[in-house]
């Protein structure tokens, strides 16, 4: 008889790996009924995991482009039906939708689209009857499709209320152009060392250095891969999301809290320049990131796990940086599942969030210390509104007026109060940027 002890547990069966297909209209699913982010609803799949990395990227290329375009490539196919699909036929609008991406998006070949999303909508229990249409539909757009496409107008990408925003406070043609910019896959972006070759690792990688230091190359791709990865030189921070270092100006020796710090860009550039660093943020989890990210780089910096509405250094700090917890509109080529994961609601709690940061930042500072304010957000609430509103109820509180000659090539980006608004649609020839709003203040 076999003690229990000795009997080996149960082992779960590995599940199968998911094709790419098959991930990318899961995980399309998920984010369109739930809101659930575009790199969770993916990974959260039994059987992603298991699938080649080649797989997932290609799976989450789909998506991307899928959720990015949605509303013009939904006008592609739709040119093809007799009628519209029916509300409960999500199954249906999904997969015409991410064949669709694959078509006009991708460029994937026509035979191997049609023929695997017709495979996947034949077997869905709840698809099964569109098959026939799916098929029709899907060579249409492969034959007939792309006139429609580029024809449409790109605000209908956005949900509504986004759309409506933008046209607001930017106009129709800026909140088109936009629309338009943030339409295509970003470039990779990535953030250097002072003293690294910055041109010479550019022309080994086939990029370019951008007009304020920005190394870009065209795609992204495994950035593991690329030569020099585990040296440290370089790490990956958009070229909009590096100029709040730059604005603040910081000095080796000088004390700055980096608030609201994970992953760690910031920090990084902060550290880089030589300031002693406080690199602080509520979630312990994304500092680890911070952390690793300190080690391949070489640099260091004090890690904090606080609550930044609450926490304050033992003394006061010659600088502060507060990139802060933002509705991230600005960031939609990146993180297009944004528009659809967030609503108009979360806003107004997010800038009061963005109030409480702000008033405990500024408290931070010694006499003369500097504070710069950014957040990855098209809204003004977020920005400008929340700007202006800190200036009024903070008397020691004033602005360091950032001028056209500090942002080089972006000149256009300063606004008449000083401030710094990035568009996705800036930038258009050099390839774009994510939309940011940078306050830089001063305690009198």
């Amino acid at each position: 008889m076999t003690a229990i002890s000795d009997r080996k547990p149960a082992t779960r069966p590995r599940p199968r790996p998911l094709n790419a297909r098959e991930a990318a209209l899961n995980a399309f699913l998920a984010v369109d009924a739930e809101g659930t982010a575009l790199d969770s609803a993916l990974s959260a799949q039994p059987g992603y995991k298991a699938m080649d990395a080649r797989d997932r990227a290609f799976a989450r290329a789909i998506l991307a482009a899928a959720i990015r375009r949605r509303g013009t490539l939904e006008a592609a196919f739709e040119h093809f039906m007799d009628r519209p699909l029916r509300p409960r036929e999500l199954t249906g609008r999904a997969v015409l939708t991410l064949a669709s991406a694959e078509l006009l998006v991708l460029q994937t070949p026509p035979h191997a689209v049609v023929d695997g999303w017709v495979r996947i909508m034949g077997a869905s229990e709840d698809g099964r009857r569109l098959k026939g249409l799916t098929n029709a539909v899907l060579r249409r757009v492969s034959e007939r499709g792309a006139e429609a496409f580029i024809a449409a107008d790109p605000l209908i990408d956005l949900p509504e209320w986004l759309r409506d925003r933008w046209v607001e406070h930017y106009g129709e043609d800026t909140a088109r152009s936009m629309a338009l910019a943030r339409a295509s896959a970003p470039p990779l972006d990535l953030s250097a060392k002072p003293d690294f070759d910055a041109a010479g690792f550019a022309q080994q990688i086939g990029g370019v250095v951008l007009p304020t230091g920005t190394i870009r190359k065209e795609g992204i791709g495994d950035i593991t891969a690329l030569p020099g990865f585990e040296a440290g030189n370089w790490w990956a921070q958009d070229a909009a999301a590096a100029l709040p270092v730059r604005l603040l100006a910081p000095q080796a020796g000088e004390r700055i809290a980096d608030i609201c710090a994970a992953p760690g860009g910031k920090t990084l550039q902060l550290a880089a320049a030589g300031a002693d660093v406080i690199a602080v943020d509520r979630s312990e989890a994304r500092l680890k990131r911070v952390s690793q990210n300190l080690a391949r780089t070489g640099l260091s910096a004090d890690i904090i796990t606080a609550d930044a509405t609450k926490w304050q250094p033992a003394e006061p700090l010659d600088a502060v940086l507060l990139d802060a917890p933002c509705s991230a509109t600005g960031t939609l080529r990146r993180r297009p599942d944004v528009a659809w994961s967030k609503s108009e609601g979360d806003i107004a709690s997010l800038a009061a969030l963005q109030a409480a940061l702000l008033d405990n930042a500024f408290a931070m500072l010694k006499s003369g210390g500097r504070l710069v304010y950014c957040t990855c957000s098209l809204e003004p609430e977020e920005g400008e509104a929340q700007i202006d509103a800190f200036l009024k109820r903070t008397p020691a509180a004033h602005r360091m007026p950032v001028g056209p000659d500090e942002l080089s090539g972006l000149g256009d980006a300063a606004t008449p109060d000083g401030d710094v608004r990035t568009r996705p649609d800036m930038w258009a020839n050099e390839g774009g940027l994510d939309g940011f709003f940078i306050a830089r203040l001063i305690r009198r």
